[in-house]
């Protein structure tokens, strides 16, 4: 694997390029003291790490992630323990460090990064094995963590900039798509039937016409959806 580091502190970059002559397949190939200058690094260039600092002046390292079309495996370094679960919103961070770095949490960094390399996704319906993994989603609410059961999801709607999670028991408004919320939910579960719904398939309990019945809620099915629908029903 290569690797290059980007962070405005010189001491800082010279702790993990350290650490990275420590794991015997990791090439430290570029440095950098600002996210433009790697920016146009790697407009060139492809690498398979960036360890990169959170807040740099002018340009921080969220703004560098923004930029990237399709970014490589990153973990953060950073001195705010607080972005562990802003962390969470940017597929493509494995992990977050937090300075001072010590070799043990390192390495485990370094296994991070290896298991997902191993992943290898087999077409866009299908999640990775991170997501696959385990019978729960999480989502963050307010910089928390909130543990969701995937047989607990009722439906999710599109509300704008947001998603409306609905389970059993109460009502979760997400900052994200309904694209990306579909992508990490077992698609053997869950189905989209219109433009605006996601439902949990196992939840239904009647269709009528172009809507079903999850719960109390009657959900439109939109004709483009339909086939898929009446495809996965168990029908006599």
């Amino acid at each position: 694997m290569n690797c290059i580091i980007v962070d405005d502190e010189t001491a800082a970059r010279a702790i993990v390029a350290h650490l990275c002559t420590k794991v015997p397949d990791l090439d430290v190939i570029e440095e950098f003291d600002n996210a433009i200058a790697a920016i146009k690094f790697l407009n060139q260039h492809d690498v398979d790490v960036i360890f990169l600092d959170i807040h740099m002046p002018g340009f921080s390292g969220i703004d560098f992630i923004q930029t990237l079309k399709h970014p490589p495996k990153i973990v953060m370094t950073t001195t705010d323990t607080e972005f562990a679960i802003a962390s969470y919103e940017y597929e493509s961070i494995v992990d977050y460090l937090v300075k001072p770095i010590t070799w043990e949490r390192f390495e485990k960094s370094i296994q991070k990064i290896r298991n997902s390399h191993s992943v290898q996704p087999q077409s866009s319906d299908t999640m990775d094995s991170e997501n696959r993994l385990g019978e729960d989603l999480y989502i963050n609410i307010d910089r928390r963590l909130i543990k969701i059961k995937y047989d607990d999801i009722l439906l999710i709607e599109a509300k704008g900039d947001y998603i409306n999670i609905k389970t059993e028991t109460k009502d979760y408004l997400v900052h994200t798509t309904l694209k990306k919320i579909h992508e990490k939910l077992p698609q053997d579960k869950f189905l989209q039937i219109h433009r605006s719904f996601v439902i949990n398939f196992n939840k239904i309990i009647d269709i009528e016409d172009n809507s079903v019945l999850i719960e109390k809620s009657v959900v439109p099915i939109s004709r483009s959806n339909r086939p898929e629908l009446m495809r996965r029903l168990n029908l006599l």
